[in-house]
């Protein structure tokens, strides 16, 4: 979800406006990424490098998230739409926390889509402490249920920016990497479906020979995990 605060400043409209329409294309891309046999979609909303931001910015953000989670939660639940966060939770404010465990309570039902918003979110703190709490030689599989997030198949920056910027380096590790000038706010269902299309083209070997076309064709009770990276 790159690109917001950009999007503002061209239009000569202060940074949080941009926020405001990000937040108008997550929702058309919620709505858009079932039919695209997206499962889970988990979005950058806030890194743990953000607090370094304005203390204006920061608050309003603070502010448009608990605004949004608590507009959305019917229709979430009317579209079967889980939402659930990644990230830590105690540098946020209480009432922002308040609404991210409600929100996930209301919606823990929903088998459409699971939506993670990545919120104080850092893959290296996370690394980190998946280490610390597993200990100095933990095996593969152990360290990677510690994070209790698969791997990522499709991962979209917007924006122009060509980085990963600590966003699921774990989970990304065989992840197909699409970039787009496109800033968030002007993202839309054609955007998702042109990247999609463009996965779909990929041929994903994960480190082996290259496969023949029915061997890569994916299961359709698979369905595939899309990320997008938000850095503003």
């Amino acid at each position: 979800m790159d690109g917001n605060g950009r999007w503002a400043q061209r239009r000569g409209l202060p940074r949080l406006a941009g926020h405001h329409a990000g937040e108008r294309a997550l929702r058309r891309v919620v709505t858009a990424a079932p039919s695209l046999d997206i499962s889970m979609l988990t979005v950058y909303a806030f890194s743990a490098d953000n607090w370094k931001r304005p203390a204006d910015e920061v608050n309003g953000l603070m502010g448009l998230l608990e605004l949004h989670l608590s507009r959305q939660l019917e229709v979430c639940v009317r579209e079967g739409v889980r939402l659930s966060v990644i990230g830590r939770r105690d540098r946020i404010p209480v009432s922002a926390s308040r609404a991210i465990e409600e929100a996930e309570q209301f919606t823990c039902r929903g088998s459409r889509l699971h939506l993670r918003l990545a919120i104080d979110y850092s893959s290296r703190d996370s690394l980190f402490d998946a280490w610390k709490t597993l200990g100095s030689l933990p095996d593969r599989t152990c360290f990677t249920q510690r994070f209790d997030s698969p791997d990522v198949d499709l991962l979209i920056r917007t924006g122009g920016e060509q980085r990963l910027s600590d966003f699921l380096l774990w989970e990304s590790a065989y992840a197909e990497l699409y970039f787009t000038p496109v800033m968030w706010p002007d993202f839309g269902e054609s955007d998702l479906i042109a990247a999609m299309d463009e996965f779909r083209q990929r041929q994903r070997r994960f480190g082996a020979l290259p496969l023949s076309r029915c061997e890569t064709t994916v299961a359709p009770d698979r369905g595939s995990e899309s990320v997008v990276e938000s850095r503003g």
